[in-house]
């Protein structure tokens, strides 16, 4: 008998953006324009476009934990990648699942405020992301704001956003990067720190002047689960997912879609849909 082939398969578990740009509908995008194959479970139904979130309407806990269940018993995803959880609950449910169905690669995005300022996760659901999913996870991919968050500190600096990923390996993930997109100079600077090594490692490069960065959390997060799913080591998944957003966020620049933060582009080299033996 012929052995069959199959797609590498990561499963995005985030909220839905009905604008496109940020979201689930980011994350299949970003799976699907790298060569893999995308499974989704929505965690919740937002309403949204370019200039804000304005609802947002979670999806029962029954239904959340049935997508899970459905792609893990089935598709065996080689990758899952969280981003919006918006209450204890869900990060709980989530939890559960991916403790009896395990995966390869976990990459959590804690998403907690949207481009526009709206926050996505309620603040008693903290104490549940820290002890619940994090020691789940290979990575979590804070942002400035939200390794402020999450540490009680104020950041502005790489060298204090160092202190921070280390600080935040205390909670049991396997490495943490915290995204200076928010850095007030010129230079955007990723930091990431793996549990075990001494040093933390960094990546920058020039801020790109765009309006067009709705969805570049959640693109990033999904490009690095993408590329540790297609045997990539956890360092180069980053080099390569921060790559391909820089390219994104170049090709769409000078886009106009909607009136506030638009999206990167994501198609701007999307390759053949990869198989593995």
């Amino acid at each position: 008998m012929k052995k069959m082939k199959h797609y590498p398969c990561i499963l995005t578990i985030a909220g839905s953006d009905c604008s496109g740009g940020a979201g689930i509908q980011a994350d299949i995008k970003t799976i699907s324009a790298l060569g893999a194959y995308a499974a989704s479970a929505v965690t919740a139904i937002t309403v949204q476009n370019t200039l804000g979130v304005s609802g947002i309407h979670p999806v029962p806990l029954s239904f959340v934990k049935g997508q899970i269940e459905a792609v893990m018993t089935d598709i065996r995803p080689e990758a899952v990648k969280i981003g919006m959880i918006n209450d204890a609950g869900i990060i709980e449910t989530i939890a559960g699942c991916l403790r009896e169905y395990s995966s390869a690669y976990v990459v959590l995005d804690p998403v907690m405020v949207s481009t526009s300022g709206h926050r996505l996760l309620e603040e008693e659901a903290v104490n549940a992301l820290t002890s619940s999913l994090m020691p789940l996870a290979t990575l979590v991919t804070p942002n400035l704001r939200e390794a402020e968050v999450l540490t009680g500190k104020r950041l502005s600096s790489p060298e204090e956003m160092e202190e921070a990923a280390c600080e935040l390996l205390r909670f049991g993930s396997g490495a943490v990067l915290v995204k200076g997109g928010h850095l007030e100079k010129g230079m955007m600077c990723d930091v990431l720190r793996i549990d075990g090594e001494e040093k933390a490692r960094r990546f920058s490069a020039p801020k790109i002047a765009s309006r067009n960065t709705h969805g570049t959390g959640c693109t990033l997060s999904s490009a690095i689960a993408t590329f540790l799913a297609l045997g990539c080591a956890l360092p180069e998944a980053v080099e390569k997912a921060k790559e391909y957003v820089y390219k994104g966020i170049e090709a769409g620049k000078d886009v106009c879609i909607g009136g506030g933060h638009g999206p990167l582009n994501h198609f701007y080299a999307p390759e053949k849909m990869r198989v593995l033996e």
